[in-house]
């Protein structure tokens, strides 16, 4: 605050009274042509006079200084408690993420089991290893867009166990990008949404292939797939981009870069679907995510 406390408030008062007193009225009576510390004649209550401005000059300057000091003080608050509610809100929607990942690779895991049991054993033990990785850490609300490509390539060999050559993919990311803070569990749920509704439908499966470049101010991350494509796909997806994985992305999008930040799904050039991120490098004023974290 711009307020001092305790006797470091009292002396400065006082010496801000004292000092405006004398070297105010000092002034005025070089001004007016008056004899030197004129001011200081009780005649025609001059004094008086003279004190009771300063008091009320005082009076006002302390009830200025301290509101502007309360109020730097109250938006500091309603910053910081601005940050913690998209904190807040950046956590709930990760953790809605994880388990909707984990639900679903449990089932996939379920038939496996039944289906062709050493498969089952090599998914499991991926399963284990991309858990250690993704929970062994600590919780941030962003980490370095090479460490989101990293957890995407264990993301993906996971499903290749189940998939096999029906998945293939291809991660490419600039050297200048890697570390670029960006939100945990960002491109899983395109990934997984790329899966689910464009690959697993067509028999011969296809290619995942994610790309991040910039575009001045901004970073563009595209995946494709060579699936079949929107209009093959799930209704809730082909007809509004809809689906959990990807409202939730939308959702995190905008709490952390606001109204720039934006999710397309269209047609892919040849076949299957292409999303395409687009976002500020450096997050929003009104919904700042922490500096990432550095890549381990």
């Amino acid at each position: 605050m711009l307020w001092p406390h305790g006797t470091q408030s009292i002396a400065l008062i006082g010496f801000g009274v004292t000092a405006g007193f004398l070297l105010g009225n000092l002034i005025g009576d070089a001004w007016s042509g008056a004899p030197l510390l004129d001011f200081l004649d009780y005649r025609g209550h001059k004094l008086a006079t003279t004190l009771t401005i300063t008091l009320v000059a005082t009076a006002g300057a302390c009830f200025f200084f301290y509101s502007l000091g309360k109020s730097k003080h109250l938006q500091g608050q309603i910053e910081r408690a601005r940050r913690d509610a998209t904190e807040a809100r950046l956590k709930l929607l990760e953790t809605q993420l994880e388990p909707h990942m984990l639900f679903n690779t449990l089932a996939n895991l379920r038939v496996l089991i039944t289906l062709d049991p050493p498969r089952a054993v090599a998914m499991l033990d991926r399963l284990n290893s991309y858990l250690r990785v993704t929970l062994s850490g600590s919780r941030t609300l962003a980490h370095p867009l090479g460490a989101e490509f990293d957890r995407l390539a264990d993301y993906l060999e996971l499903m290749s166990v189940r998939m096999g050559e029906r998945l293939r993919y291809a991660l490419e990311l600039p050297a200048e990008l890697r570390e670029v803070p960006v939100p945990p569990l960002l491109l899983q749920p395109l990934v997984e949404n790329s899966i689910r509704h464009g690959l697993e439908p067509k028999v011969e499966g296809g290619e995942i292939t994610v790309r991040a470049r910039r575009e001045g101010d901004l970073l563009v991350i595209e995946l494709s797939d060579t699936g079949v494509g929107l209009d093959a796909a799930s209704p809730s997806t082909s007809r509004d981009g809809g689906g959990f994985g990807l409202e939730q992305v939308r959702e995190r999008l905008t709490t952390v870069y606001g109204p720039r930040a934006a999710l397309t799904l269209a047609p892919g050039e040849h076949t299957g679907t292409r999303a395409t991120l687009r976002f500020p490098l450096q997050a929003s004023s009104t919904g700042d995510a922490p500096a990432a974290s550095p890549t381990p």
